[in-house]
């Protein structure tokens, strides 16, 4: 137990994105700008320092890590913070005149925390057997107005995942720009067809209580009603914007994730099972730990419910040879990116 302690130390870096947000937006001026120099300019030249770790847990250790309360509460640890900074924002707006460059070094920040330790540790406890965390997720996918990720990420992008019919996965080719627009729009679509099917399949109706999505709206309504009693408009549609900006970076995750991996259609119709091959991963230090393991994809893919500090490493899976947090800066080239991963997609999936 006193090692699983220790090694979930590491994970306290995941916090130092808050932090650097905390101290840019008590300092102001420049400093507005220091989560985003931290997450994309900082991490990134670590990420290529520091040496890359492809070791996984000892059989031994496992049962130790995955009972290991404190992994999960550093999750929980993250509903405050974000709130916390929301409200920390909300007041900074509100009650400072700011300078134009100041709106936007703010309204990034907010955006990065609401990305990585909102909607990425929302992502993590919606997969979660147990309510009350799937509830906490939630709570964390609401201040980028993005809750109905929860039903077309667990019933949709996991079922379709590499295939064109997942609106998550990026084609060979396709632009991070073009994918914000199709991502963005086919999953919203989608969450409503999968609720539709899921209250059919248990016979009930599509205006009763059973409807997340419509729990949803209201809920995110009255979300946005109570930033507008608390700041007024101004604030409410600024803090929006960060939310708008935590989701793009949720899609530039996405769209790095499973750039041009495609799974094959077999003679029945059917496509092949999920491998370690339809999945990007890391094994980048800083991105790892950061993002909660996220990097390690594939083995989230082969069993969604698996926690976090217990995903493993494959050799079979395709590596991408940035961390993620480099990646995403990368991806915002086109030209570059494709530079460096066309040649990494399998020519057979190419034309899948």
């Amino acid at each position: 137990m006193l090692k699983a302690g220790v090694n979930s130390l590491k994970y306290l870096a995941a916090y130092t994105i808050p932090l650097s947000a905390y101290i840019g937006i008590t300092q102001g001026g420049v400093w507005y700008y220091l989560t985003p120099v931290y997450a994309f300019m900082v991490i990134p030249l670590l990420e290529i320092l520091l040496p890359e770790d492809e070791n996984n847990l000892e059989e031994s250790e496992r049962s130790a890590q995955g009972v290991n309360p404190i992994y999960d509460w550093m999750l929980y640890a993250n509903i405050p913070i974000v709130y916390g900074l929301i409200w920390l924002v909300g007041i900074n707006i509100s009650s400072t005149p700011l300078e134009t460059y100041e709106y936007f070094g703010i309204a990034f920040t907010l955006g990065i925390v609401l990305g990585t330790n909102g909607i990425n540790v929302g992502h993590e406890l919606g997969h979660r057997h147990s309510t009350p965390e799937r509830f906490l997720g939630k709570l964390l996918l609401l201040p980028s107005l993005y809750m109905h990720f929860y039903i077309e990420h667990n019933f949709g992008h996991h079922l379709h995942a590499a295939t064109r019919e997942d609106p998550a996965t990026a084609r060979y080719n396709q632009s991070v720009y073009h994918f914000w627009v199709t991502s963005v729009t086919r999953q919203y679509a989608n969450a409503w067809r999968i609720q539709k099917s899921l209250l059919a399949r248990a016979d009930r109706a599509f205006f009763s209580l059973y409807n997340d999505m419509l729990w949803y709206l209201v809920i995110q309504a009255a979300y946005l009603g109570g930033l507008y009693f608390l700041f007024g408009a101004f604030t409410t549609g600024f803090l929006a914007l960060g939310g708008i900006i935590g989701f793009l970076l949720l899609e530039t995750v996405n769209y790095i994730e499973h750039y041009g991996l495609l799974r094959k259609k077999l003679s029945s119709g059917r496509y092949e099972r999920v491998r370690q091959v339809h999945s990007w991963n890391s094994n980048h230090i800083m991105g790892r730990i950061v993002l909660y393991e996220l990097t390690r994809h594939s083995d989230h893919h082969y069993k969604s419910s698996k926690k976090y500090q217990l995903l493993d490493y494959y050799d079979a899976s395709p590596e991408m040879p940035f961390g993620y947090p480099t990646s995403i800066v990368l991806s915002l080239v086109p030209p570059l990116w494709f530079h460096i991963m066309n040649p990494l997609v399998p020519p057979e999936m190419k034309t899948a």
